[in-house]
């Protein structure tokens, strides 16, 4: 069986092709603005109702951002007390695991414990004592006010209160 028989059917078919509109043709397809404004509206409903949600766990991931920071530097304290028998003084402070101290003690040091000198999550340096008052030592940064005490986001994190 054959789809077209000859030049007739093509005739016929080209025929049948004119007598449909030429709108019907060219007819564009698109969004009205009505269609985009509700969607902009929607868009806007939703951005309304999450932002605030998110923007409240930014402190929370913040906080939990310097508790394993601390867990980090305290780790490196630990090897550089193995290669050196001591921690680092208060006065040598975290430099000492960056860079090391010009105390002629100082025979083992075995190259960066530590990159660079941390900062916490709010660009503060980690403040560092040896002895400490809450440890053998004590590593913890005064929170997002850079002040001691405070609560929530401004509290003082130390790894004396490691959860």
């Amino acid at each position: 069986m054959r789809l077209c028989r000859g030049r007739r059917d093509i005739r016929s078919m080209i025929k049948n092709l004119s007598k449909i509109p030429r709108r019907a043709l060219h007819q564009q397809h698109g969004f009205t603005l009505i269609e985009i404004m509700v969607v902009v509206i929607i868009l806007g409903i939703l951005a309304a109702i999450v932002a605030p949600n998110v923007i409240g766990r930014i402190g929370d991931a913040q906080v939990s951002a310097a508790r394993q920071d601390l867990r980090g530097i305290e780790s490196a304290l630990k090897l550089y007390r193995m290669d050196n028998f001591a921690y680092p003084t208060t006065e040598q402070g975290l430099p000492a695991l960056v860079t090391k101290p010009a105390d002629p003690s100082i025979r083992n040091w075995k190259g960066s414990y530590l990159e660079r000198e941390p900062k916490d999550p709010w660009g503060n340096s980690y403040l560092y004592l040896n002895p400490g008052n809450n440890g053998e030592i004590d590593i913890y940064t005064l929170g997002r006010d850079g002040q001691p005490g405070g609560e929530d986001e401004d509290a003082d994190i130390g790894n004396w209160d490691a959860e």
